[in-house]
């Protein structure tokens, strides 16, 4: 491997999950063209349908979403080769994101199925110990196929002393939480934020200002911006429309570009990437760009390129960035896939 290449990984759903993965896919990057090289299945797991990495040891976090979730670690080779460390049960249905805290001492879980959060410590080799803690939300939305009881979505640890976010699409809510070190427990801070009721809230994501977030409904096709102070309260400014697009609009990732201009969102069921400048007051949509699918579930940021993972499509879809605008543009043929949910620079 060259210095201009990189490894990057794909999760997706396997035969569990209704899907055709087979497990964690590795796909060589170059970081001047874009273009991916899939080098295999680098590990064989059931529906690894969302990844991290630890912030400095080279190990990688999946969630397998199951009905008896679990959680799986590995050791990451210098070939994006995978070494099977531990895993863990969640405590809950259908895991659907996880995430370290920027210390590196605790991994977060969020439970679709069970509408919990779980809390793992992590030694100092970033291999999970025992479960620390379990969190389970309570409640309901108006959509009563959907949001028929807590659905925990995502959580967001603070990159500062800031409380950690848990965004749960069947309670309409976002749960704001302090992590005791000592303990490893979820200490909630109150009250919860409550969103228009019947949106669905799915991901959020966070301004590199550290003052401002913004976050998807999954179930109304809108982008919420919030205001975040110090202690964590979210004051919110504003709703706009995901998608200038007819038809149905299902949005999935949210992200904001590194040098804090712009909001991207994925919109599924339209197959778009909608970008937004970020204006004082509400996000502007500047651009709806076709990825060339109908379903992307998650995009990443690399560099100058947006890659996106079409679940339903088998692909990812290579996106060159503008730096100018903002705007992206396909750049090559996409690249195969199965089943593809997340891509892991």
């Amino acid at each position: 491997m060259t210095e201009r290449d990189s490894i990057v990984h794909v999760g997706g759903y396997t035969a569990e999950g209704g899907g055709q993965a087979t497990g964690i896919v590795a796909a060589r990057r170059d970081p001047t063209t874009g273009e991916l090289t899939p080098l295999g299945t680098v590990a064989v797991t059931p529906s690894p349908s969302f990844l991290t990495r630890h912030p400095d040891r080279p190990v990688l976090y999946a969630v397998n979403e199951l009905t008896e979730g679990t959680v799986s670690a590995f050791t990451v080779g210098p070939d994006g080769d995978l070494t099977a460390l531990v895993t863990r049960q969640t405590g809950g249905a259908e895991p659907c994101h996880v995430a370290v805290t920027p210390d590196g001492a605790h991994l977060l879980v969020a439970n679709y199925g069970g509408g919990s959060v779980a809390v793992f410590p992590l030694d100092d080799e970033g291999v999970p110990g025992t479960r620390s803690d379990l969190v389970r939300h309570e409640g309901r939305g108006p959509d009563p196929q959907r949001q028929e009881h807590a659905h925990a979505h995502m959580v967001s640890p603070a990159s500062g002393p800031g409380p950690l976010l848990a965004v749960d699409l069947g309670t309409d809510a976002v749960y704001r939480y302090d992590l005791d070190a000592a303990s490893g427990r979820l200490v909630p801070r109150a009250p919860r934020v409550r969103t228009s009721p019947g949106s669905g809230p799915r991901h959020l994501a966070r301004h590199p200002d550290g003052r401002r977030c913004y976050l998807v409904g999954e179930l109304d096709a809108t982008v919420t911006a919030y205001d975040l102070t110090a202690d964590g309260a979210l004051h919110q400014r504003g709703r706009v429309d995901a998608s200038e697009r007819p038809g149905h609009v299902q949005p999935s990732e949210v992200a904001v570009g590194p040098d804090g201009r712009f909001l991207y969102v994925a919109n599924r069921g339209v197959g778009t990437i909608a970008v937004f400048a970020l204006e004082p007051e509400l996000p502007q949509l500047v651009a709806e760009v076709d990825t060339g699918g109908e379903w992307p579930r998650h995009f990443a940021r690399i560099g100058e390129h947006l890659y996106v993972a079409d679940q339903r499509a088998d692909m990812v879809r290579v996106l060159r960035v503008d730096p100018t605008t903002g705007v992206p543009a396909a750049v090559g043929e996409p690249v195969p896939v199965a089943s593809p949910t997340c891509v892991l620079p």
